[in-house]
């Protein structure tokens, strides 16, 4: 234990600093800390007297108390189905209203089930890039993420990387054919995290 706070800046450790003091710097979340309260080094991000800190900067770190539940990312996802079903209805064949009826009674032919899977995988693409930018961009979710406040970020609270967006979306192709279980894996996770977000370590947030 230490009697204030101390800043590893390359090989030299700078202190003791008071809390208010390190408030009052330009830490990023690897500043390494060592904290009066822990016996070794740690990352600020780590630190849960820094949170607000970084809040105040757009940065909301996954906690147990802001992770977003199946309930709300529901919700978010039926809105994002609504805005994105204009833009996919340009990509619906002439005739897959008999195309789907022939499907539910059981009378589809190859041909059909060709032109049924063709545009499920159109719809799938559209929507994973959509959801991609979307992640991507300073608004860090869809519209639908958006409207109820919610974002994709990093173990770090950061914005996601084009490539860790585009792996969270492509993975989500797995989530909804495996019987839809790797969506609800976030009813029993202990970090409310779906399949595709565990192979992206993502995490979906509320902000507050």
């Amino acid at each position: 234990m230490t009697d204030g706070y101390y800043i590893s800046q390359g090989e030299e450790e700078n202190g003791p600093y008071t809390l208010e003091e390190m408030l009052n710097m330009p830490l990023n979340v690897d500043t390494m800390i060592l904290s009066p309260q822990q016996d070794d080094w740690q990352r600020a991000s780590d630190l849960p007297e820094f949170f607000e800190y970084f809040e105040a900067r757009g940065i909301y770190f996954p906690t147990e108390d802001n992770l977003a539940g199946f309930g709300w990312r529901l919700i978010a996802y039926v809105v994002d189905s609504i805005i994105l079903s204009y833009p996919i209805s340009f990509f619906r064949p002439a005739t897959f209203t008999e195309v789907y009826a022939r499907a539910t009674n059981g009378t589809a032919t190859v041909d059909d089930l060709v032109i049924m899977l063709k545009f499920n995988m159109i719809s799938f693409l559209i929507m994973a890039v959509y959801h991609t930018i979307c992640e991507f961009s300073p608004m860090q979710g869809s519209l639908g993420k958006k409207f109820f406040k919610i974002s994709v970020v990093d173990a770090d609270g950061m914005k996601l990387s084009f490539g860790r967006a585009l792996l969270r979306n492509l993975g989500k192709f797995v989530s909804g054919t495996a019987l839809g279980i790797g969506y609800l894996a976030i009813l029993w996770d202990s970090q409310k995290q779906a399949w595709h977000d565990k192979w992206a370590r993502t995490y979906v947030i509320i902000k507050g």
